[in-house]
């Protein structure tokens, strides 16, 4: 796998460096935004990990350029000490595909980049199925346990995306982004849409799919199905 590290703080990115390369990835390394930027549309790269803070080109214009004005699609965890909901909704709105606040485990950053790595690489499925759940993308029908669901078009971005991650726990930010784009709802919003979309996908039925992991997000999963 090629990884970019784009991070001006050189103690981190030295760690980060050794950490994934003796993990036998080929890593490269920049010190400042313009030359980050450079070698990402210059190099194929599996994932770069992006600083927010930089000099010369900060992340968040960096990746906006990535994504707006060279439509690169390579996969970008921005990395940054500001955990504030602005700020993670603005990562997310350059463009970036997940969100680490500083400090952070390495070993949970290259679990990050690799299940991103993986998730962005995999062949799009239009036909999603969790235990008993079912739900086609193109044609928008939902059914478990062979029961037809009828969902209104929030419910069926937001399912649809849970579907997508099984078994991962997704952070409020990366949810609110994935159903909501750059127009984002006032707080309580993910929270009633969810109650709403349990109220049919998991109350008429044996068991539950969607959880709340509390502090940290929420993950739909079957795991549990047989407990």
């Amino acid at each position: 796998m090629n990884v970019l590290i784009i991070e001006d703080n050189q103690d981190i990115a030295a760690s980060i460096y050794d950490y994934l390369e003796a993990l036998g990835y080929t890593v490269d390394a920049a010190g400042d935004g313009a030359t980050g930027l450079h070698l990402a549309l210059t190099n194929n790269y599996d994932v770069i990990i992006l600083d927010l803070g930089l000099p010369a080109i900060d992340g968040t214009d960096l990746c906006r350029r990535l994504r707006h004005d060279a439509h690169h699609t390579v996969p970008v965890i921005m990395l940054t000490a500001r955990d504030s909901l602005e700020s993670k909704l603005e990562g997310f709105k350059s463009g970036a595909d997940d969100y680490l606040v500083k400090p952070f485990a390495l070993k949970e950053l290259a679990a990050r980049v690799k299940v991103l790595s993986e998730r962005i690489n995999r062949a799009p499925v239009s036909q999603l199925q969790i235990g008993d759940l079912s739900l086609n993308v193109e044609t928008h029908e939902v059914s478990r346990s062979g029961k037809s669901i009828s969902l209104n078009p929030t419910l069926f971005r937001l399912l649809t995306f849970l579907m997508q991650n099984p078994h991962r726990v997704i952070n409020r930010e990366e949810l609110v982004y994935a159903v909501w784009k750059n127009n984002p709802p006032d707080s309580d919003a993910l929270r009633t849409h969810l109650s709403n979309l349990r109220q049919v996908v998991d109350k008429p039925f044996e068991y539950s799919l969607i959880y709340t992991i509390r502090g940290f997000g929420y993950k739909l999963t079957d795991k549990y199905a047989n407990d």
